[in-house]
């Protein structure tokens, strides 16, 4: 089992808005409250000034233009989908009404200062900013629960990440590392997911999943294999433009995929084995005990013939079966009865 974030807590549940909010404020609180409805822990956007981010000639990812169905420059694209620090402040607002986490990924230095100011209280660092090491360093300077995303990295370019954060003032303590594939959506066969154990033993961290795949399973099994942190995209309808929307989930599995991480969580336990207090009432009657095979005269010795093993209500433990073979009886025993005798 691999480590969890905090002891005794829940999975860290993110359903992440994103820019899927299209650049409407309205929109962006009917996924503030869709991730309330479902149970999510927070709703998390991304905070940027389009300008500080891309320059004005840089090209979408092949993905963005396939999904949105328009080629242009991502300059073009973000600038539509940018909130501004008023929608921020809003949403901040409109998050504590409604009793959930307020976080944003800063995808520039001026917007880390920016969410500094706001209160955010847990900093979210994209898979893009794996390496850029000013950035790491602003985040860690704050010293507050940092989760690092590691899509399109190696083993050794997330221990540079790392290593970064912890030297420019980061306890490892307030770390969690999110594996992650940046393909939107991201085929099943290249989820990986047994690579969070193998960042969880190589960094000695919590870690957890950024999942871009279809459907609500990889996340549910992410958990069941230890995941303390899961972030999912979250949209109103899968078919509204955008370049995240088709990889995202609706209201609908959202809810379905916080109420199966909920069971799986109860489902893992302690890891003693034990008999549950739900089936220790099951014990006298599903196991079976020790009966007389046939008719057993006082002295006669107990043998493979004329005992067996049945339900009953009476006699000796099914696993005293040796020890009770060649031993005397001690009185009489009919057919069929339960052999309840007094073991040396």
């Amino acid at each position: 089992m691999m480590q969890k974030a905090t002891t005794n807590l829940p999975v860290f549940i993110i359903a992440e808005a994103g820019v899927n909010h299209n650049g409407s404020l309205d929109m962006a609180k009917k996924l503030v409250d869709v991730a309330v409805k479902a149970g999510a822990d927070a709703v998390k956007f991304q905070t940027f000034i389009t300008e500080e981010l891309v320059t004005e000639n840089a090209e979408q990812a092949s993905y963005q233009t396939q999904n949105t169905g328009v080629k242009e420059t991502q300059f073009a694209m973000l600038k539509r989908l940018e909130l501004s620090k008023a929608d921020h402040l809003e949403l901040l607002d409109y998050c504590r009404q409604k009793g959930i986490e307020f976080m944003s990924t800063a995808f520039d230095l001026s917007s880390v200062g920016f969410l500094h100011r706001l209160g955010v209280r847990r900093w979210k660092i994209p898979s893009g900013e794996l390496l850029s090491t000013p950035y790491l360093r602003k985040i860690a300077a704050f010293n507050q629960p940092t989760i690092l995303s590691t899509g399109m990295g190696n083993l050794e370019e997330v221990r540079l990440a790392v290593d970064t954060l912890v030297k420019a003032g980061l306890a490892l303590e307030n770390l969690t590392v999110l594996h992650a594939n940046t393909a939107y959506p991201t085929p099943y066969e290249d989820m990986n997911l047994r690579a969070m154990k193998t960042l969880a033993d190589e960094l000695n961290v919590p870690v957890g999943l950024s999942d871009h795949s279809l459907g609500i399973e990889v996340a549910i099994a992410a958990v069941a294999m230890g995941a303390s942190v899961i972030e999912k995209h979250i949209t109103l309808d899968k078919s509204l433009p955008g370049p995240d929307q088709q990889a995202s989930i609706e209201p609908l599995e959202l809810m379905a995929m916080v109420r199966s991480i909920r069971h799986v969580e109860q489902a893992l336990g302690s890891g003693e084995k034990k008999p549950t207090s739900s089936e220790v009432v099951n014990i006298s009657v599903a196991r079976k005990s020790i009966v007389a095979k046939a008719s057993i005269e006082a002295g006669e010795k107990f043998t493979t013939e004329n005992l067996t093993l049945k339900r009953s209500e009476k006699g000796v433990s099914a696993s005293y079966w040796d020890q009770l073979i060649g031993q005397a009886s001690p009185r009489r025993f009919e057919e069929g009865e339960g052999v309840d005798v007094e073991l040396t």
